[in-house]
C-alpha cells in the first residue's frame, strides 16, 4: 500500500474563528428605494448628544480596539464612503464623524466556517534558526460566513528531521490597502478576445495605448475616441467592458510591522468578489538567479471562475493580475518553479478533469495545453488535478496530484516528469500517497484531503495539506522512497 509512505503530524490548524477583520456594513443597502435605512441612522446617529456620543465612541474603541489594528483609521474611512448619505447642511463633529463610521462596520470571521487548502514555501526571514532548519510560510484559504475565501498565511520551522512548530497566529488581522498599477496592454487585448469583444471601438483604444498605461492615461484614450465611434448605441456597454477587464490588475501593501500571520489578502474586484480560491505559491528563480514568489489563485464572483497570478519579493507587497489564454481556463494552474529551456511552464486543468501542461507565450497568454494525466485509476475516475507547483528533483519533476473517487473522496497521488521534457511523464504512484483516515473524514466538505503545494528539506517531503475542510495537517514522506515505488513508463 503507497499510504504507508507518508507518516502525519500530529500538529494540525483549526479554524479560528477570533480571527476577524473589519468590514464596512450598509444597513438596508439592497433596498430600491430613494432614501435608505442607511440615511435614518445617520440622522439617529448625528440627534444623539455631544456626551453621549463621546461616550458610544470610547466604549466602542475600548470594546474592539484590541482585536483590531488603527481602528480609530478604520472609522474614519468608512465615515468617507457613506458621508454622501449625511445631508449637505448638517456639521458633524469629528467625534460623531468617528462613530457613524462605528455604525457602518462589523466584524467579519475570515475563517469561521473552514481552514483548508495550504501551501508551503520557504520563508523570506531565515534568521535565527539552528543547523537543519528551514522557516516556511504557508499560505491558508480562509472560508467565513457565507463561503467567502480569502488567503491567510501561518508561519512554521521544519527540522531537524521531522521536527515541526507552527508559530502561534495571535494578533490583529490587516486585509492591507489596495493600489494601482501599470497596466498592460497584451493582457487587455487578450481578455477582450476571451469574451468575444471585437469591435471598432476595442481596436481603436488598443491601438491607441501604449505597452504599459495608467489609469490616467487609460481614460484620456477612452476620451479621446472619434466622435463617430463614441456615440454608437453599443459604446456605452463597450466602455463598460473596457475598464472592467483594464482594472484587473491591482496592487496591494501590507505594513512593514504586520507579521505575516496577521496578513490577509482579501477580494478586492468584481471578479473576485465571492472568494479568492486555492492559492499555490511557489519560489520562482529566473535565469539570472533571482527569487520573487509567484502565485496563482482562483477569482470567484458567484457565477463564473478565472485564474488570477499573484507576485513578491517579500510577501507584503503583492501585484496581481488575470491570467489569459486556453491554458488559462478553469481552476488549478500551477507555474513552475524555474523556466525549462526557456520556456514558462504551469500546470492546469482546462477540461476540468485532466492534468496538462501549458507554456506562456510571447503575448503573455497561456497556449493551449498538453495532456500529461487523466482518471485513469478506480480513486481517481471522476477527475484529476495537481496538489501545487513541481517539485525538482534529480529524479525528474514531481508533481502531486489529486484524484476524486467513488463519494467524491479525494485522495493525494504522485507523478514524474522528465526534468528537460516536461512534457513527458516518466513515472507515477500505482496507488494513492494520502486518502482520508477516519479522523480525517468529517467536515464542512467530507472526505477530502487537498494540498496546495508542498516542499522538500532535507530527504523528506513536507506535504501540508487540508482535511475535509476541518482543518489543516502535515505529513512527511521520503523522497527516495517515493521515486522508488513509482513505476516507470516505457520511454516512447
Amino acid at each position: 500500500m503507497t499510504e504507508i509512505l507518508a507518516t502525519r503530524q500530529s500538529l494540525t490548524l483549526a479554524p479560528d474563528p477570533r480571527r476577524v477583520i473589519v468590514k464596512l456594513f450598509v444597513p438596508g443597502e439592497d433596498a430600491a428605494v430613494a432614501r435608505t435605512r442607511a440615511h435614518d441612522l445617520v440622522d439617529r446617529i448625528a440627534g444623539l448628544a455631544a456626551d453621549e456620543t463621546q461616550i458610544l465612541l470610547r466604549r466602542t474603541l475600548h470594546d474592539f480596539g484590541d482585536r483590531h489594528r488603527d481602528l480609530e483609521d478604520t472609522f474614519q474611512h468608512h465615515y468617507e464612503l457613506v458621508r454622501h448619505r449625511v445631508a449637505g447642511a448638517r456639521q458633524l463633529s469629528p467625534t460623531a464623524r468617528l462613530l457613524v463610521g462605528a455604525y457602518f462596520s462589523h466584524e467579519y470571521a475570515v475563517e469561521a466556517a473552514a481552514l483548508c487548502n495550504p501551501s508551503m514555501v520557504a520563508h523570506p526571514d531565515q534568521s535565527v534558526l539552528r543547523p537543519g532548519q528551514l522557516r516556511v510560510a504557508v499560505s491558508l484559504r480562509q472560508i467565513g460566513e457565507g463561503h467567502l475565501s480569502s488567503i491567510g498565511f501561518a508561519s512554521a520551522v521544519l527540522g531537524p528531521g521531522n521536527r515541526l512548530a507552527v508559530q502561534g497566529r495571535s494578533g490583529p488581522l490587516v486585509s492591507g490597502r489596495r493600489g494601482h498599477v501599470r497596466q498592460r496592454r497584451d493582457l487587455l487585448a487578450a481578455g477582450l478576445r476571451e469574451e468575444g469583444w471585437d469591435n471598432e471601438v476595442c481596436a481603436s483604444v488598443l491601438a491607441a495605448l501604449p505597452e504599459h498605461y495608467d489609469e490616467a492615461g487609460f481614460e484620456r484614450v477612452l476620451a479621446a475616441l472619434p466622435p463617430d465611434l463614441f456615440y454608437r448605441n453599443t459604446t456605452p456597454d463597450t466602455l463598460e467592458q473596457l475598464r472592467r477587464l483594464s482594472a484587473a490588475s491591482y496592487a496591494v501593501a501590507f505594513p512593514a510591522d504586520t507579521l505575516l500571520h496577521e496578513r490577509v489578502l482579501w477580494p478586492a474586484t468584481a471578479a473576485e468578489s465571492n472568494g479568492m480560491e486555492d492559492a499555490r505559491f511557489v519560489r520562482f528563480v529566473d535565469d539570472a538567479g533571482a527569487p520573487t514568489y509567484q502565485a496563482t489563485y482562483t477569482a470567484y464572483d458567484g457565477r463564473r471562475i478565472a485564474p488570477r497570478r499573484l507576485a513578491s519579493d517579500d510577501l507584503g507587497h503583492f501585484r496581481i493580475d488575470p491570467m489569459r489564454g486556453p491554458g488559462a481556463r478553469n481552476k488549478g494552474m500551477a507555474l513552475f518553479p524555474r523556466s525549462v529551456d526557456g520556456r514558462h511552464l504551469a500546470l492546469c486543468r482546462s477540461d476540468g478533469e485532466t492534468i496538462g501542461l501549458t507554456v506562456l507565450a510571447d503575448d503573455n497568454t497561456w497556449r493551449a495545453p498538453v495532456p500529461l494525466h487523466g482518471p485513469r485509476r478506480s480513486w481517481e475516475l471522476i477527475q484529476v488535478g495537481n496538489c501545487g507547483s513541481p517539485i525538482e528533483t534529480a529524479a525528474g519533476w514531481l508533481v502531486l496530484t489529486h484524484g476524486v473517487g467513488p463519494m467524491r473522496r479525494y485522495a493525494i497521488g504522485a507523478l514524474l516528469l522528465d526534468l528537460h521534457q516536461p512534457e513527458r511523464v516518466i513515472a507515477e504512484l500505482p496507488g494513492a500517497l494520502l486518502v482520508p483516515d477516519d479522523t480525517e473524514r468529517d467536515g464542512y466538505v467530507p472526505n477530502v484531503v487537498y494540498s496546495c503545494g508542498g516542499l522538500l528539506h532535507g530527504d523528506l517531503l513536507w506535504l501540508p495539506y487540508g482535511a475535509s475542510d476541518a482543518r489543516v495537517g502535515f505529513a512527511t514522506v521520503p523522497l527516495d522512497a517515493l521515486v522508488e515505488a513509482m513505476v516507470r513508463h516505457r520511454s516512447g
